[in-house]
């Protein structure tokens, strides 16, 4: 089993780093931190917790070749790397359509962008020319890095949701970052992964494929499911209506939750219009309640438990619940 924490880019660089030196502390893995539109900068973030920590892997969850030029992810990846040791992990995705309406980019082709992305990062991290003639991409053959990446794998994980994308995890990548809204939704996701894996003539079990999760959890059940709440209220009216299909939800059911928080920027009115049926989007309550549903998620066959914002009312507090009653709990078996 492997365990990751992910944050969104939103909070400030001290308490970013504080929390993942927490984080290592605690026992986890990887580190994983968003790259949302205008919020702070994931790279500059990442720098500052790469130069605290010691141990735990740090990982971009995601870049996207819509805002971020290859040639750039490249070099940025490849810095990052060697600034921590070789613990950088590159999340890759085609980016949220919703969001990249907001800087006027469609979203054109994006299994295409993320394919041939993937293509030309493997070329340059290992010191070789990447010239392309695509339909995303378009390079000379002048096109390489001018320093030598400190390591000529890095390890690229897809974000994923549609089937194509997630095949292409199984057929493209090092790992997956598959967003499972709810979590049992992983019983669908896998036999996709394995898909792709299957066409491309590789063995599933060499692919990371972390069970991404929204997670609340804290000593009071009713303090970890507001927490979930606020963030089921900022997000749930851009999630697709497939995502919502699963909860027994449509996208109406989010009309007067939009209203309040995107309109009225009423986020607390918002997060009390979040119903019961919407929290199984995530995994919420105490350590207790959070083993029970995450058992079931490894016995679909997750990997690696995956455990995502909100985290709970307290950040540093769920971080160290985890730390200390989840993760034991899977290391050793049930008990």
């Amino acid at each position: 089993m492997r365990f990751s924490v992910r944050l969104n880019n939103d909070l400030p660089v001290e308490k970013t780093v504080s929390l993942a030196l927490a984080a290592e502390r605690a026992g986890f893995d990887q580190f994983w931190l968003s790259d949302d539109l205008f919020q702070r900068s994931a790279t500059v973030m990442l720098a500052a917790v790469a130069r605290e920590t010691e141990r735990i892997q740090i990982g971009s969850g995601i870049f996207n070749p819509y805002t971020l030029n290859p040639a750039q992810m490249a070099m940025e990846a490849a810095t990052l790397d060697e600034l921590s040791d070789g613990r950088f992990c590159m999340g890759l995705a085609s980016g949220a359509g919703e969001f990249l309406k907001w800087i006027g980019i469609e979203q054109k082709k994006p299994l295409t962008a993320v394919v041939e992305t993937i293509e030309v990062l493997r070329k340059l991290f290992a010191g070789e020319k990447a010239p392309l003639d695509g339909d995303f991409i378009q390079w000379s053959d002048a096109t390489r890095l001018r320093f030598t990446p400190l390591r000529r794998q890095i390890p690229l994980y897809l974000g994923a949701m549609s089937p194509r994308m997630l095949q292409t995890i199984g057929s493209h990548a090092d790992g997956g970052l598959p967003l499972l809204f709810p979590p049992e939704h992983f019983s669908w996701v896998l036999p996709q992964i394995r898909k792709g894996a299957h066409q491309a003539g590789r063995d599933l079990a060499d692919i990371d494929v972390a069970a991404c999760i929204w997670c609340s959890i804290s000593e009071d059940s009713l303090a970890a499911e507001n927490a979930l709440r606020a963030k089921i209220a900022f997000y749930g009216h851009a999630l697709s209506p497939t995502i919502l299909a699963r909860l027994g939800l449509t996208r109406g059911d989010f009309d007067d939750i939009e209203q309040a928080v995107v309109v009225e920027n009423d986020l607390s009115r918002g997060s009390a219009l979040v119903t019961g049926d919407m929290l199984r989007i995530g995994v919420v309550g105490t350590p207790r309640q959070l083993i029970r549903r995450l058992e079931d998620l490894v016995n679909l066959g997750a990997r690696h438990l995956s455990f995502g914002p909100p985290l709970g009312p307290e950040p540093m507090k769920a971080i160290e619940l985890i730390g200390n009653e989840v993760l034991p709990w899977f290391r050793g078996g049930s008990q």
